[in-house]
């Protein structure tokens, strides 16, 4: 029914595509855009479940609390690791 290539594209276009909302959160926070707008909320919406545990990940390990969030930093490396993971098996 579904050929194995067109399931590793849509696995490496989803992947590209949670990179970007974790982007488009780092410029929302610099641009100090309203997180309380529709579009706000749906990037934070979905963006969170995978930086709130990288963030006390982060806490926890290593006992950072400085001014910088690496978070999405280790967000976006570990959503192209597991991607990359998926996509082997697949291959």
């Amino acid at each position: 029914m579904f050929e194995t290539t067109n399931i590793i594209l849509a696995i490496h276009y989803f992947a590209r595509l949670i990179n970007m909302f974790i982007l488009i959160r780092v410029i929302f926070s610099w641009l100090r855009i309203n997180p309380y707008s529709i579009f706000g909320q749906f990037i934070y919406g979905v963006t969170e479940p995978i930086l709130s545990p990288v963030r006390n990940m982060i806490h926890q390990v290593f006992r950072y609390q400085g001014m910088l969030d690496f978070s999405p930093i280790v967000g976006m490396i570990l959503v192209n690791m597991i991607s990359s993971f998926v996509i082997g098996i697949l291959r």
